[in-house]
């Protein structure tokens, strides 16, 4: 396989471990998101800083509940960096 086309696959892969190590907090931060908005258009409050706490609350509590899979994840991806990286050298 060519250098490029290797480089090209772990780019690829680090864009995917990048989005699948977002993607807890980044859902809890919307679903809250979208439940303090129905909130607070049935109750016609309208303070911009009602949603900044809950969210805050619900993206730490995600990354405590997915820390540990998420910190293996890119663990194990940097190993296989190292290793490609250690194939790929002249």
């Amino acid at each position: 396989m060519m250098l490029t086309e290797q480089l090209v696959l772990l780019t690829k892969e680090a864009i995917m471990v990048t989005i699948m190590a977002s993607l807890p907090s980044i859902l809890a931060s919307l679903v809250v998101g979208i439940l303090i908005a129905i909130f607070s258009a049935t109750t016609q409050i309208q303070e911009q800083t009602l949603s900044f706490a809950p969210k805050m609350i619900a993206v730490y509590g995600t990354m405590l509940a997915f820390g540990a899979p998420i910190g293996v994840m890119i663990i194990n991806f940097t190993k296989e960096c190292f290793t490609q990286f250690s194939a790929i050298s002249p």
